[in-house]
């Protein structure tokens, strides 16, 4: 048995021998669908179920989903704990609907960059926003790899360039960086917008907000660059295509998958247990290695391979810059419109 087994063991086990089986819960997760739900039924639940006699019920949902469900809910939530995107998480905590995080030993290995929102919701895992490319046709065109987000400006990839819009969270921020490389922000956007429309805009063949379209759009050579985040370059790598993500020189940016136990008025004892269980090394290298997402628990060991496709690591993490959701929720309405207007017109 790994020591991160036997941590996860203990941890569940102090817990089970604390509460009985009289005491099993029923534990509601609201979280996200396709295969990050295959991987919680078959690889990590079981074992906070064997461990606690609690019972999780799965409810599957993109971020929006479970968010506007907390919403419509917010008197008597369902929900036990929610896993959600770092934005909508934002929004969530703003609107009431996180309960405190109960402090716990787990939680002292944890970078500081998961503590997202005080001790209301944490960064579970974490994917960065840099730039990716097609190795076959830079080596066949003779072009060096792209080093900064200021290639995107180069015109010799006029016409072979895929970002994702605004309504995505890797164009929003593509937006973010090149307003700070402009001399701006997020409370000065209007550099970033004048560097997309005028010097990135041009070489751009699609603000593509569909993962199943960017795929396409390189796998038949339309695109060759482009910005994108760790796990879909993972993801479209392991079908065997030459593709490789690139961490600019300036930084990357991080979008995180974000957990909070619900507030309710009558909360679950479990479901603190669960997200502590969350964090565990082993949980956390089951999701690195199945959803490509940087372990927040700076103890985590992964696999050579797995930790060449995520964040990871102290050097890596600290390089990833977290984005301020609170002036970026408020003015998000703003600046899809003015997106609309300028830059896909």
């Amino acid at each position: 048995m790994t020591t991160a087994s036997r941590f996860a063991l203990t941890l569940l086990a102090g817990y089970a021998a604390s509460t009985g089986c009289a005491l099993a819960e029923d534990i509601y997760v609201g979280s996200y669908g396709g295969s990050t739900e295959t991987i919680f039924k078959q690889k990590i639940i079981p074992g906070y179920e064997k461990m606690t006699g609690n019972k999780v019920i799965y409810v599957a949902g993109n971020s929006t989903d479970t968010l506007a469900k907390l919403q419509a809910e917010k008197n008597n939530p369902q929900y036990d704990v929610a896993l959600i995107d770092d934005g909508p998480m934002e929004q969530a905590v703003q609107y009431g609907f996180c309960g405190a995080i109960e402090p716990a030993p787990i939680y002292n290995d944890l970078y500081p960059l998961a503590r997202i929102a005080g001790d209301k919701a944490l960064a579970l895992g974490v994917v960065a926003t840099g730039l990716f490319y097609n190795e076959a046709a830079f080596k066949k065109a003779g072009w060096a790899e792209p080093t900064s987000w200021n290639d995107l400006t180069d015109k010799k990839y006029k016409g072979k360039m895929v970002i994702p819009p605004i309504s995505n969270g890797y164009g929003l921020q593509t937006l973010l960086m090149f307003a700070e490389l402009r001399g701006g922000g997020a409370n000065k956007i209007e550099p970033g917008f004048d560097a997309l429309v005028k010097e990135v805009g041009p070489n751009v063949l699609a603000w593509e907000p569909s993962p199943g379209k960017m795929t396409e759009l390189f796998q038949n050579g339309d695109g060759v660059i482009g910005v994108w985040g760790t796990g879909r370059v993972k993801a479209l790598r392991d079908t065997g295509f030459p593709v490789k993500f690139v961490y600019p020189k300036e930084g990357a940016f991080a979008l995180f998958t974000a957990v909070c136990p619900i507030a309710k008025k009558a909360p679950k004892p479990g479901a603190q247990k669960f997200v502590q269980y969350l964090f565990t090394p082993e949980v956390q290298a089951i999701l690195a290695d199945s959803q490509a997402w940087g372990p927040m628990n700076s103890k985590v060991k992964l696999e050579p391979k797995v930790a060449q496709e995520v964040p990871y690591g102290p050097e890596q993490i600290a390089k990833l810059k977290p984005v301020d959701y609170k002036v970026v929720n408020a003015k998000r309405a703003e600046w899809t419109n003015r997106w609309n207007r300028t830059v896909e017109r």
